[in-house]
């Protein structure tokens, strides 16, 4: 039996969605229901073939990609057709982390409880964000015309950011791992 016959169609379907949605498929999602962190069903299985769908992504033309430490994977396209965009798309996510993450570290907390769901931004500090004059001009210029809530939700869309009731949201694995990158680079700069 072979891995192709190891795998439903509509799994394999489902994380492609996700992939071609520009998503990250992460190790814990938030259930909104339970409020709590739970295993992600797509995660465990591109963990569990990860060989078989390196390969089915390589015939696609993209790399699948597993980030260890953040816990999480995403595709990159071989391809230099979609650099451009792929750019800006990473260029707008990296924007939105450092103004949290200046914020988050300016407001005297460390950047690690901004992937607490128990923690990270409350309904305080998305008011303090959306009323920064200097933080709405760069997040405009990055083209998010309505400020704040659409930056969110931008990287909501790309599970890179969790929302943990009203007024309330954290980082994903994978948001929090992407923030720490930067600061990193920018330590070492």
């Amino acid at each position: 039996m072979s891995e192709f016959d190891q795998i439903l169609p509509a799994h394999s379907a489902a994380i492609y969605r996700e992939f071609q949605a520009g998503r990250v498929i992460v190790r814990d999602v938030w259930d909104s229901n339970r409020s709590e962190l739970r295993s992600n069903p797509l995660y465990n299985l591109l963990y569990n073939h990860m060989s078989h769908f390196r390969t089915f992504y390589e015939h696609l033309g993209s790399e699948l990609v597993f980030n260890e430490t953040g816990a999480f994977f995403f595709l990159k396209e071989s391809s230099d057709d979609e650099s451009e965009e792929h750019d800006e798309n990473a260029f707008r996510v990296q924007v939105i982390l450092l103004i949290i993450g200046r914020y988050f570290a300016r407001s005297g907390r460390d950047v690690e409880y901004l992937g607490r769901p128990d923690a990270g931004l409350n309904e305080q500090d998305l008011a303090a964000l959306a009323g920064d004059e200097e933080y709405q001009e760069i997040i405009r210029a990055t083209r998010f015309e309505k400020g704040v809530p659409e930056a969110l939700d931008y990287l909501d869309k790309r599970n890179l950011l969790f929302r943990s009731g009203a007024g309330r949201c954290f980082l994903s694995s994978a948001g929090l791992y992407f923030l720490q990158e930067l600061v990193r680079e920018y330590e070492q700069a």
